[in-house]
């Protein structure tokens, strides 16, 4: 009587693999939560690697309908062709869809995750407004103890930006996959990415912190040099040369917070694989390929910025307008600015707008995450 061996596989996470297991040890290991279903996997007998969610009876959940239509149109473009590779991308439409509908299936965990970060950055404005509002008082103890708390709330926002993002990468690959994740359970896997994701943005906001520096330089330099030919010439040539330094950089790092968190990859291999999946999809058109989609979907979202940003500003952008058109002095007209500002006090309106945003955010997210299956299977194939 021949024996049939149970099928055994190797799991990649955080770098490393473990195994060989069965299908009920990647079930523990799953229901612990140390196994997700973006984490590489491959047969003990193979060499090809796969993610867990494709191994059949371990993550049975059913797929919300934007996922199930997909497989199914997947399916169909599949058997139709020789070779899986051949299926066509999804549309940019489809992906947006997908991104709507899984901030709506997940909407409170991914808003428990956004209070984790809009709290602490709350109390420290708050705090700080109680400073500025005072400037003629005199430095006591309170005062102290008010700028040290608003410092270590601005601290605390830092250190859980990390969680934030990553817990945004686990939430909508599992939503994605078909399974219900409490926010609790969120937040016990995303701490445990908060090393790498962190070095990673001190490294990716650090550069794009430097690029806008140098901004601000050509800018100073453009004001010394004062209106001549080529000191405009030299100006406009040092600004082409930033927009060139920001677009590569943003290129190369479009899917870093993915690959950390869903590959188990270090800081350097991160990036390189970001990097290498941005550019891919060579043979498309361009409207299809990783890049283009991921400079669209980035598009959409600083277009909503700018809009809540100039709602916010709108009542002092207006009284300018009509300051300028009264005043002549440049410095009257700077003092008007300055009295309308500090009598304007806690704006509520701006302060509901902000939080919109914050609201909203997880939406960025969300596409990218979509973005990176979509293009990692076509990349892969």
């Amino acid at each position: 009587m021949i024996k049939v061996m149970a099928e055994e596989w190797i799991v990649r996470v955080e770098g490393k693999d473990y195994g060989p297991a069965d299908l009920e040890t990647l079930r523990e290991w799953k229901g612990e939560g140390r196994l997700l279903p973006t984490n590489p996997v491959r047969r003990l007998d193979g060499d090809s690697w796969t993610r867990a969610a494709e191994i059949d009876g371990l993550f049975e959940a059913t797929a919300p309908p934007i996922q199930r239509e997909h497989a199914a149109s997947a399916a169909e473009s599949v058997s139709s062709n020789e070779h899986p590779a051949a299926a066509q991308p999804r549309s940019l439409g489809s992906i947006l869809a997908e991104t709507v509908a899984i901030y709506r299936a997940g909407f409170f965990p991914f808003l428990g995750l956004t209070v984790l970060t809009v709290l602490p950055s709350l109390f420290g404005q708050f705090t700080a407004r109680f400073i500025n509002a005072t400037p003629n008082v005199d430095v006591d103890l309170r005062t102290l103890v008010a700028a040290l708390f608003s410092l270590c709330m601005f601290g605390l926002t830092l250190a859980l930006w990390p969680i934030y993002i990553a817990g945004i990468q686990v939430l909508s690959s599992e939503i994605a996959s078909g399974r219900r994740i409490g926010f609790f359970a969120t937040l016990n896997q995303a701490v445990r990415f908060w090393p790498r994701v962190a070095a990673l943005c001190l490294f990716v906001y650090g550069v794009f912190a430097l690029l806008l520096l140098f901004g601000l330089f050509i800018a100073g330099f453009a004001a010394l040099i004062g209106p001549s030919l080529a000191g405009v010439v030299l100006a406009f040539g040092l600004l082409v040369l930033q927009t060139w330094m920001f677009g590569r950089f943003f290129i190369n790092v479009l899917f870093w917070q993915q690959t950390a968190v869903f590959e188990g990859r270090g800081v350097v291999d991160s990036l390189r694989a970001s990097q290498a999946l941005a550019r891919s999809g060579r043979s498309l058109p361009w409207y299809r390929r990783p890049l283009w989609r991921g400079a669209f979907i980035a598009s959409l979202w600083f277009a909503f910025v700018l809009a809540i940003a100039f709602a916010q500003e709108w009542p002092y952008l207006r009284q300018y307008f009509s300051d300028l058109m009264t005043t002549q002095d440049p410095q009257v007209l700077w003092q008007k600015m300055a009295a309308a500002q500090q009598a304007h006090g806690l704006d509520a309106a701006a302060i509901a707008l902000r939080l919109m945003q914050r609201i909203f955010q997880p939406l960025l997210g969300i596409a990218f995450v979509v973005l990176y299956l979509d293009s990692k299977r076509d990349f892969e194939g």
